[in-house]
């Protein structure tokens, strides 16, 4: 092999082989070289376990035909796309695991009902027979989206979860109990586990604590002591979190009538921030989040009020159906380096490039991250320049400006 040849990499495998078939299955957006699947243990374990196959114990497979079924979670549609067959409703939070959903659906020849993709903001069913649940990363998207569901459950609800071993803990469980009835557990297999749960009617599990508000420190400049709501799932819930804090620091001031996108928005604090420090400037909030776009809304009409114009878009980072190019003046941006559970700098780069794409000749990208990612290096190749704003041992402010 010549030396100066990189190899290329393997592609992530993308077939799944279920009882009801083997389904071709890619993330959104599809990156081979990210090596990735759209599924894991977790999904093939559930999937056995509805089928009958997971064990003996669990007794007969589950019937499923003519039942409501709810799917809760399906990070990129595996769950949803093998039990198409069912017409199940897809409950999620994710905007591209919506988009990769729609994707699996169409590669596997399915019908796509659009109307039975619900989002989490969305009315649920009003009776579900069987509620398939994957375990999220936040526990307060669980115990959020628990609580909404469980008017929907009855005492013949067949409840399973599923997740890898790292992502169910007692205090998983202690939800399913508290919210919907006596849970259990399954051996793990392939470091996957799975939860049952026996729904009990007679259960009072009180109001859901979500959304929840809280005061900003008086410190921070235009959104001192300022209210922010957070849905349940939104990053930093219950704090500002420091990265963000930093930020607020060294923000620009918006000019008037400048279109500002605070994207990958979480609870709005950062475009809050641009809106009252730039009156007259024209924001707009972008997440891939629908439980963090709701935030932002909530946030930006509790310190700007009900009529101050703004847009909120659960979309792709600013791909081209969510803004045209050129037609932005100032991004701000506080990238996340992880897609779930795998840690992964392919998001932070695709905001980078859309940004470039949306910018104006002259307009410029504002990015806080931790030092160690080395945003810099990206943006200076992406952009031909970038200037560190602010620094500290943990985190930069960068400036780039599209020439």
């Amino acid at each position: 092999m010549n030396p100066q040849t990189t190899p290329a990499a393997t592609p992530p495998d993308t077939s799944l082989a279920t009882s009801w078939g083997t389904f071709e299955l890619t993330r959104y957006p599809a990156d081979p070289r990210e090596r990735l699947r759209a599924w894991d243990a977790a999904d093939e374990y559930l999937l056995r376990h509805l089928a009958g196959e997971a064990d003996s114990a669990a007794g007969a497979a589950t019937e499923l035909a003519g039942r409501t079924v709810a799917v809760l979670g399906d990070r990129w549609g595996a769950l949803t796309t093998a039990l198409a067959a069912y017409r199940p409703v897809q409950i999620t939070d994710s905007h591209l695991g919506r988009r990769a959903t729609l994707a699996n659906l169409a590669r596997a020849g399915a019908a796509v009902d659009e109307s039975r993709l619900l989002t989490t903001r969305d009315t649920p069913p009003e009776r579900i027979d069987v509620l398939l649940v994957r375990v999220p990363k936040s526990l307060a998207l669980l115990e959020d989206q628990l609580h909404r569901l469980a008017p929907a459950v009855h005492a013949g609800t067949v409840v399973v979860g599923t997740g890898m071993t790292t992502e169910i803990h007692t205090s998983t469980l202690r939800l399913f109990e508290r919210i919907l009835g006596p849970t259990r557990t399954s051996l793990a297999v392939r470091k996957a586990r799975l939860i049952l749960c026996t729904p009990d009617p007679a259960l009072d599990p009180g109001p859901s604590p979500w959304p929840t508000r809280y005061a900003l420190p008086s410190d921070i400049g235009p959104v001192s002591g300022r209210t922010v709501v957070n849905h349940a799932g939104t990053f930093c819930a219950d704090r500002l979190d420091i990265g963000t804090r930093f930020f607020l620091a060294h923000l620009p001031v918006p000019a008037p009538g400048a279109r500002v996108v605070d994207l990958g928005c979480g609870n709005g604090v950062v475009g809050t921030a641009a809106a009252l420090a730039g009156p007259g400037a024209e924001l707009v909030f972008v997440d891939e989040s629908h439980q963090a776009v709701a935030s932002a809304e909530e946030t930006f009409r509790a310190n700007l009020g009900p009529d101050a114009p703004a847009e909120f878009l659960a979309a792709d980072a600013l791909a081209a159906d969510v803004t045209a190019p050129g037609s932005v003046d100032l991004v701000l941006n506080n990238p996340p380096f992880h897609s779930h559970q795998a840690t992964t700098d392919a998001t932070a780069w695709r905001m980078f490039t859309d940004s470039k794409r949306a910018l104006r000749p002259g307009g410029e990208l504002w990015v806080v991250g931790n030092r160690h990612l080395g945003y810099h290096v990206k943006l200076r190749r992406l952009f031909g320049n970038c200037r560190v704003v602010a620094g500290n041992p943990k985190f930069v402010v960068l400036r780039a400006v599209k020439r």
